[in-house]
């Protein structure tokens, strides 16, 4: 399923968690970074930054996935498919984003059994929880564009199965 295309103007937002992140990578060191959502071009130029390999999958396009006891392929067996790396892929970095706000609890268990085996030991990973479980949808796609600053750009179409984790 294609996503539409986000809208071209981006607002800025200053992040205090990112840069925790960023201080923990040998700016030497290859890196593999697993994103969650469509490939942003500050994102891209950001990392063009590093020596890295950037996997981009919008797992947004692809929801709502659900499954049911009587259905095929399992929740597990969905997100395999979402996510076929090359063998030997090992993730150093992810950025999840608020994937997790869209997925229900059995979702989250699958994805992550589905995403383990490409994660590296000492993989770092970023993503947004709500404090309050009545905030309302941001509907955003973040994209980064300094290590301490994120752009957003409003989504086109709302993404389905809002229900967000503290």
């Amino acid at each position: 399923m294609l996503s539409k295309r986000p809208s071209a103007e981006p607002s800025t937002q200053q992040s205090r968690l990112l840069p925790s992140l960023f201080e923990q990578i040998d700016e030497e060191r290859c890196l593999t970074v697993f994103h969650v959502g469509p490939a942003l071009p500050e994102t891209v130029d950001f990392f063009s930054r590093y020596r890295c390999k950037l996997h981009f999958v919008d797992l947004f396009a692809e929801l709502p996935i659900v499954s049911n006891e009587e259905s095929d392929p399992s929740l597990e067996q969905q997100f395999a498919g979402m996510l076929q790396f090359p063998v030997g892929t090992q993730f150093d970095i992810c950025l999840f984003w608020d994937l997790f706000n869209f997925l229900g609890s059995d979702a989250i268990t699958a994805f992550l059994k589905a995403l383990r085996p490409y994660l590296n030991t000492d993989c770092l990973a970023h993503g947004f929880s709500v404090h309050n479980l009545k905030t309302a949808q941001s509907n955003q796609l973040y994209g980064i564009r300094e290590t301490d600053t994120l752009n957003l750009r409003n989504r086109q179409t709302t993404i389905p199965c809002y229900a967000p984790h503290s």
